[in-house]
């Protein structure tokens, strides 16, 4: 454990961490090895905006999308002819990949992933894992069943700040983390959403979204990832709020998901008897996916975009602002994916890491237990904002202890 000296020198050295310094847990790249990855890509949205082509050991080789736009922006992408209309159509050519990228709705996530299982392919996954439950079960039993890779892309787990904190927790500089707020804001103003066919309401055909009315907590894991990618906690217990404006989309609940709240705020008990609060909006004059560690030695603070920069506050010191890493300079990528990518830096770290587990035949960091320990908290979340706040317990999908 670091004493209050080598703590300072951490956090300072950090800081100014040079372009070759190592991602925690992550060794340095060495020359490609021979084998090569076929990945195909499901969804040319979301899925148009990740780096596996620039892993050199990786090919993409299919890709599909329902609307000709997207399946364009595929083609444009990737540099590929063999883009499909369907995913039923692409798993015809099952024999030309070895692993999927699923970018589809949120809804058919699940889906899809089980899909892919049970035609022996490995699978990286958009957020949220899954929408119930019964289909958190189902992912784990199959990944256990077939002891094929799974992934789950969560971008928070690859954020600048959840590196730091992660890198920072390990090596003792927190202590004991008893506090954490977790944060998603992303402003969809149901008045200038609502039939206006050019927002995230809608597809591309004019058809409702699965975006259009989505509980909050059915899309917990930008918040959940920066306390599971830090402690590895879990989630064993929550209660949960909601709220939502008079507008019919949430008023009279005209949505698929027949839910009444916009914005969402939990807290929620720690395997380790700790307290997160966590909060997912949709109706917000706020915007991103940020958090606060509270511990022992001292409080990180990821900064508030216009408010206030990344800051360190040492117990019984002063709060600094300070200055991460640039860690996609890391000696750890590929030199081909060493520069800067969206959603906070990860999709750049997201490609990298599921390419290197296949390569290296070892699970991904963000692998299914990590992945549900994310996704199931918001699941319950729901349920009890519902019940007027109810106070529920979390089951868990972890693997089974010898």
């Amino acid at each position: 454990m670091l004493n209050n000296h080598t703590r300072r020198e951490f956090v300072s050295a950090t800081a100014a961490a040079s372009a070759a310094a190592l991602l925690p847990n992550w060794k340095a790249w060495s020359a490609p090895q021979a084998k090569k990855i076929r990945l195909a890509v499901l969804g040319g949205g979301f899925g148009a905006t990740f780096h596996f082509h620039e892993h050199p050991n990786c090919v993409v080789t299919a890709a599909t999308d329902l609307y000709e736009g997207r399946r364009q922006r595929l083609r444009d992408y990737y540099k590929l002819d063999a883009v499909y209309n369907s995913f039923d159509e692409m798993l015809k050519a099952r024999n030309t990949f070895d692993a999927v990228a699923v970018f589809s709705g949120a809804q058919d996530h699940a889906k899809h992933v089980l899909q892919c299982f049970h035609h022996g392919l490995h699978v990286l996954s958009a957020v949220p894992a899954c929408m119930t439950l019964e289909e958190a079960q189902q992912l784990k039993e199959a990944k256990e069943k077939t002891g094929l890779r799974y992934m789950m892309a969560e971008s928070s787990y690859y954020r600048t700040g959840c590196i730091y904190a992660r890198d920072l927790y390990k090596k003792g500089g927190f202590g004991e983390i008893h506090y954490s707020e977790l944060e998603y804001y992303h402003d969809f103003p149901a008045t200038r959403f609502q039939n206006n066919p050019r927002s995230l309401w809608y597809n591309p055909d004019g058809s409702e979204s699965w975006r259009k009315g989505l509980p909050p907590m059915l899309y917990p894991t930008h918040s959940l990832g920066f306390l599971v990618g830090v402690t590895k906690e879990r989630i064993v217990k929550l209660n949960c709020l909601g709220w939502g404006p008079d507008h019919p989309n949430y008023r009279y609940q005209e949505n698929r998901y027949q839910n009444p709240f916009a914005n969402q705020f939990a807290l929620m008990e720690t395997n380790q008897g700790h307290m997160t609060r966590c909060n997912v909006f949709w109706e917000v004059a706020a915007d991103g996916e940020q958090a606060r560690w509270f511990g022992e030695k001292g409080t990180l603070y990821m900064a508030l975009p216009r408010i206030h920069s990344d800051i360190w506050h040492e117990r019984f010191g002063q709060p600094k602002p300070i200055e991460f890493p640039k860690y996609w300079m890391s000696e750890a990528l590929p030199p081909s994916m060493r520069h800067e990518s969206g959603h906070g830096g990860s999709a750049i770290f997201i490609s990298a890491e599921f390419i290197n587990a296949l390569v290296e035949d070892r699970e991904p960091e963000i692998d299914i237990y990590e992945s549900l320990a994310m996704t199931v908290p918001g699941i319950v979340a729901h349920q009890s904002s519902l019940k007027g706040g109810e106070t529920m317990k979390v089951p868990s999908f972890d693997r089974k202890q010898a």
